[in-house]
């Protein structure tokens, strides 16, 4: 998933009150049937998803799993509306996806999706308050409303105290909570988190994964994707994709 394709999330619920996310009839969130994604190089057709069907329910906790060219990627920038399937259908919140243009992609995406990179994203010379303000700035609500919803969503991920510091006076953990904190502010229908302990060490993963699984009991609905069977295991359930299709899906509790 290209960190730089992304813009801020920024959907309209407050951080207070974590979306209890509309689902279709099937009680489904994420509904995704017989998806494939076929890429054209020259000549040849290359196929990263070939008949992929799951669904994901509201507040589910779920990782996805593969080795590098299992199609994993491929399936994230279809979940976060990055991309759209060459066939299948994609329904999110009831809104089918997989038929939308670039424009209405861009305002799902905005809405409903809260992204959590590797690398943080974040501007070097702006606060950590800023830097959670950005999606309501971009969404257009006023500044006081502002002020104090970024105030809360660092909050929830116990940052209060740091909300004046920068990036480069805060520690790769702190960075990290930031970055969920401007996920969350506008309070998206799923968190989407790309290797979310990728550049940390040991301790200060395992601190995230603890937060992931407070925002979880909480009522947000987390998707990662991530190539540690440690981070993993932290999530309800694994799907694991292999050349491009389903190897196996399994829920732990």
């Amino acid at each position: 998933m290209s960190a730089d394709a992304v813009p801020p999330s920024a959907p309209a619920v407050p951080p207070s009150a974590p979306p209890a996310a509309a689902a279709e009839a099937d009680g489904s969130l994420i509904r995704a049937e017989d998806l494939w994604r076929t890429y054209v190089m020259g000549a040849e057709e290359i196929h990263a998803l070939r008949g992929v069907s799951f669904t994901i329910a509201p507040n589910e906790y779920v990782a996805v799993m593969g080795p590098s060219g299992s199609g994993k990627s491929t399936l994230m920038n279809l979940i976060g509306c990055l991309d759209t399937p060459s066939r299948g259908r994609y329904v999110l919140r009831g809104k089918v996806v997989s038929e939308m243009n670039d424009n209405e992609l861009a305002a799902i995406r905005n809405r409903e999706i809260g992204f959590v990179f590797q690398t943080f994203n974040l501007l070097p010379r702006a606060t950590a308050l800023h830097n959670v303000e950005l999606p309501l700035v971009y969404a257009g609500i006023p500044k006081d409303e502002r002020m104090e919803r970024a105030r809360r969503a660092l909050a929830m991920v116990d940052l209060a105290d740091r909300m004046t510091h920068k990036p480069n006076e805060l520690s790769g953990g702190q960075r990290q909570r930031v970055a969920v904190a401007r996920a969350l502010v506008m309070g998206p229908a799923i968190l989407l988190a790309d290797e979310p302990t990728g550049n940390l060490d040991t301790v200060t993963g395992e601190e995230i994964m603890r937060l992931f699984e407070k925002l979880h009991a909480e009522g947000n609905t987390i998707i990662l994707v991530t190539h540690e069977k440690d981070v993993a295991d932290h999530a309800q359930r694994t799907i694991h994709i292999r050349d491009g299709k389903i190897e196996s899906d399994e829920k732990r509790r």
